[in-house]
């Protein structure tokens, strides 16, 4: 049985917020993937996420780290160093996102990353992460948001 769309964007949504958690403690502990994942399995919670979506950011963001805050570095005001813990984790999460996970589309992408800044970050963070995800959007996803002008015209 296929999972209904609901289930599958709710389940990615708090696979999302899990990732988000897990780069913050990333940041600030150095701690393996290995033991992220296996802690976070064990969160209140984690059974109604997407397991293997966790994976794939936890291990895609954290493998690209360098590369994802090249890229970062290109779209920011300041130097990637000086974010806040919590946007920076959001913001790999939704370049990674924009960069690998072509199914989600670039829209759902900015306005999670959004909604998890507005739960967990400072005041006005969301504005900034949406600013630059929408940036990001604008290179990696031309061809998508595109698509979506012409279907609105």
């Amino acid at each position: 049985m296929a999972k209904r769309p609901e289930r599958t964007s709710r389940a990615r949504s708090l696979s999302r917020k899990f990732a988000m958690q897990a780069l913050y403690q990333w940041q600030l502990t150095g701690q393996s993937c290995a033991e992220l994942r296996n802690q976070y399995a064990d969160e209140e919670g984690f059974s109604g996420a997407d397991r293997d979506y966790f994976e794939a950011l936890l291990t895609g963001t954290t493998g690209e780290r360098e590369s994802l805050d090249a890229e970062l570095g290109s779209l920011l005001d300041r130097p990637v160093a000086q974010l806040d813990p919590v946007e920076h984790a959001v913001l790999l999460i939704g370049l990674y996102e924009l960069r690998a996970q072509i199914d989600v589309p670039y829209r759902v992408v900015i306005n999670e990353g959004v909604d998890l800044t507005k739960r967990f970050g400072a005041t006005d963070g969301h504005k900034f992460v949406n600013a630059v995800l929408d940036r990001a959007a604008r290179t990696l996803r031309s061809a998508e948001q595109s698509a979506a002008a012409r279907a609105r015209a």
